[in-house]
């Protein structure tokens, strides 16, 4: 599917479900993985992740554009156009949209970064391991209240 048939569709959802008429642009996006659509507030453009459509099919894709027709509607018409607003939750509810996404399942299995720096304390020596870097002059140590010297841990993976 492509951006022409991804506008096509969005603008039947729309007068479908809403009886309103979707004026803006709907794209795919495939920089997007961790959510499958977003709505800018202020182009009131909706991107869709293609990996959702690929991965979970028509169905799963059709409940992600009504979910983000719900913000582009409400928002066009001054309501509660976020999550934790009750005209949303309503207006989700009675469209069939999805609250949130299934998850990639390229995504799930990511592993997590390995520990790259660790602060010791100059006192008594504890250690707490860190994966991104920080200013050690900001913190102390949570044990003595020492002060911290941050090191650069050395991995090298061998294959």
């Amino acid at each position: 599917m492509n951006n022409a048939a991804l506008q096509l569709w969005v603008e039947k959802i729309s007068l479908e479900c809403f009886d309103l008429p979707f004026r803006h642009r709907a794209t795919f996006n495939r920089r997007l993985k961790a959510t499958g659509g977003r709505y800018f507030m202020k182009s009131h453009d909706i991107e869709i992740s293609p990996y959702q459509l690929e991965t979970y099919g028509a169905e799963e894709t059709e409940k992600i554009i009504k979910h983000e027709l719900c913000h582009y509607h409400l928002h066009l018409m001054r309501r509660g156009y976020r999550h934790r607003d009750a005209d949303f939750k309503a207006l989700l509810a009675k469209v069939g949209g999805s609250r949130f996404c299934k998850s990639l399942p390229e995504r799930a299995q990511r592993k997590p970064a390995p520990f790259k720096f660790m602060l010791k304390c100059r006192a008594c020596g504890g250690e707490y391991l860190r994966k991104r870097k920080m200013n050690p002059a900001r913190y102390a140590c949570g044990k003595c209240g020492g002060k911290l010297q941050l090191f650069v841990l050395d991995f090298k993976f061998e294959s």
